[in-house]
């Protein structure tokens, strides 16, 4: 007995008349270096990342954890780690800046011009020739576009689109996914083309996107209403007048 008592002092005596810490496997229950105690952090920021639903949650909480795995990777010297790291918090960043700068763009779009600029990020160019269909009616719909040079009509109505012009946006939100009009070129027209595959993308990464972009669209598709219902008096007027000259030619038109 006593000699167990003197082991327990000399184990104090070792550790400045305190008691020792208590340790189980490789971890101290009461003592933690601040090493360790950035390594904790870092893994726990790693776990709620992997639990974020959304985009902008998600970069932020990736980012939080490349700041912490740096400093402890330069804490505890270990070079691999604090090399991906220092790779990955920039591409965080970027592609949370990216993202916040589309939902900005989309909320504005929605008090603007009903234009789908804050889209080019995430498309790629396709050139068109005279007289070529860019999409038929009742043809699957899996793309849009946004004109960038040249000029488009509607096939039936006339309608005509010019450079800033977006069309085929309707065939993502219609249950079948149709064309509902055919377009064809009327000059050399090149255009930015982005996957009804992205954009749903882009709406499961954000649930606010998802939201602007359907208010964009609806908003879009009202105005196309608007303007058929405008061209509509003016041709029962026409029976007794001068044919106007501007039917189906105003407004953002839905395709």
């Amino acid at each position: 007995m006593m000699r167990g008592m003197r082991g327990f002092s000399g184990l104090s005596q070792r550790h400045g008349g305190r008691r020792p810490p208590v340790r189980h496997g490789v971890f101290s229950v009461q003592y933690m270096s601040p090493v360790d105690v950035v390594a904790l952090a870092a893994v726990l920021t790693n776990i709620a990342a992997y639990a974020m639903r959304t985009m902008i949650p998600l970069r932020i909480a990736a980012i939080s954890t490349n700041v912490l795995f740096i400093a402890y990777s330069a804490m505890g010297g270990i070079v691999p780690t604090l090399i991906l790291h220092t790779i990955l918090l920039p591409l965080n960043t970027y592609r949370l800046i990216q993202m916040q700068r589309l939902v900005r763009d989309v909320t504005a779009a929605c008090g603007a011009d009903l234009q789908f600029d804050w889209l080019r990020d995430f498309t790629t160019r396709r050139a068109f020739t005279p007289g070529q269909v860019v999409f038929e009616k009742g043809a699957p719909a899996d793309e849009m576009f946004i004109l960038l040079s040249g000029r488009c009509r509607l096939r039936d109505l006339g309608k005509e689109f010019t450079v800033g012009d977006v069309i085929g946006e309707l065939g993502l939100v219609t249950s079948n996914n149709v064309r509902t009009q055919t377009v064809e070129c009327v000059e050399p027209t090149e255009a930015l083309v982005i996957t009804y595959d992205e954009l749903r993308k882009l709406c499961l990464q954000n649930p606010q996107f998802s939201f602007y972009f359907l208010k964009l669209a609806t908003a879009r598709l009202l105005n196309t209403i608007s303007v058929l219902e405008d061209d509509n008096k003016a041709l029962k007027r026409a029976q007794t007048g001068p044919a106007p000259t501007d039917i189906g030619a105003r407004g953002a038109f839905a395709t």
